[in-house]
């Protein structure tokens, strides 16, 4: 049989005249490589993931709430707990942090600024919530934490928020009661109470005045606008023998916990406070939800807002724990004998 005589890629058989297709191995693997290059090209060629905004909105100063290792230790929190679920900064998400410097009146103005930079998203303090609540309908709000989000009108209903709110509430008004509790044992002989509270804590102020009743104590009601109305707050409830103060108005007070301490040390009253913050700062004790563990929960929240979940469908959070933190130091300041069962139910 005559051997067949190829072109290229076709190739006849003299004697048949039969036509028969060859693979060009040279062309054929060109044209892969071709197309393996081509295909790159178009897989480098689509866009970067697009980083998302998270906005943070707080009470310290900006400069302690932005970038990736920010100073405020609850903000640093959210960003842990971001970091948890894969998040990374700079590549996944970056912030718009917003601070009010101590300034509650100033949050309007700063939700403003972070919804002119289109933020994907808010993250922010109790005292930040009815300036966002006021501004937008539409941009999801992580709640780090509320004081009671439902008698707020924040959302419709804990499991089911119906609003562009979700997050975590404090659980404050329920527990005011326990801190009176916890505030006569130390003091069982006192026949009133003191109560700071301001405009935005007017839930906690009913609350703590129900219970004192219970408790057959004398609510003396201490309502603040600023902290330079503390001072003669703290002088009524000396007048008045007060055995004791529960201090509530955390927009007004929180980022002056030191100096909070300081005045009710000068007018000898023992304290009990919501956060932690009061007792590192010398209070003496604090019966609350830890507010960092809040915003390193409020970094669940995001997360799934950043992957598409409606707030409306994510049911509120309740803390299960609350802790209770006293200053040994400042109950002997005050002459104060901590009885054994308050130390034992003391996580620190």
């Amino acid at each position: 049989m005559a051997r067949p005589r190829c072109v290229y890629s076709e190739c006849f058989l003299p004697s048949s005249g039969e036509r028969l297709l060859l693979v060009n191995r040279r062309a054929f693997v060109g044209g892969l490589t071709s197309g393996v290059l081509a295909a790159a090209r178009l897989v480098f060629a689509q866009p970067a993931r697009r980083v998302a905004r998270i906005g943070v909105l707080g009470l310290a100063p900006t400069a302690d709430l932005e970038g990736p290792r920010p100073r405020s230790r609850s903000t640093e929190a959210l960003l842990s707990g971001l970091r948890r679920l894969g998040n990374v900064y700079g590549e996944h998400f970056v912030t718009e942090a917003r601070g009010a410097e101590a300034r509650p009146e100033r949050f309007p103005s700063l939700v403003a600024e972070l919804l002119r930079q289109s933020v994907d998203v808010i993250v922010a303090a109790g005292p930040a919530l009815p300036a966002i609540k006021q501004a937008t309908s539409t941009v999801p709000v992580i709640m780090a934490a509320s004081v009671d989000p439902v008698a707020q009108g924040f959302v419709k209903s804990l499991g089911r928020p119906g609003s562009n709110f979700t997050g975590l509430s404090l659980q404050s008004v329920e527990i005011t009661g326990k801190r009176l509790e916890l505030l006569r044992e130390l003091v069982p002989a006192a026949a009133s109470v003191g109560v700071v509270w301001n405009r935005a804590n007017v839930l906690n102020w009913r609350a703590a005045e129900a219970a004192a009743r219970d408790q057959k104590w004398k609510a003396i009601s201490l309502e603040i606008q600023a902290l330079g109305d503390l001072d003669a707050a703290l002088s009524t409830a000396a007048r008045a023998k007060a055995g004791g103060l529960v201090v509530f108005a955390a927009g007004v007070l929180y980022p002056h916990a030191a100096r909070v301490v300081q005045l009710a040390a000068r007018h000898r009253l023992p304290a009990i406070y919501e956060l932690r913050s009061y007792v590192e700062a010398g209070g003496l004790m604090c019966y609350g939800a830890d507010i960092n563990d809040i915003w390193r929960r409020a970094a669940v929240f995001v997360d799934r807002i950043l992957k598409g979940a409606r707030p409306t469908d994510l049911p509120i959070e309740q803390p299960s724990e609350f802790e209770l933190v006293i200053n040994r130091r400042t109950a002997r300041a005050l002459g104060l004998t901590i009885p054994a069962s308050m130390v034992l139910r003391a996580e620190e």
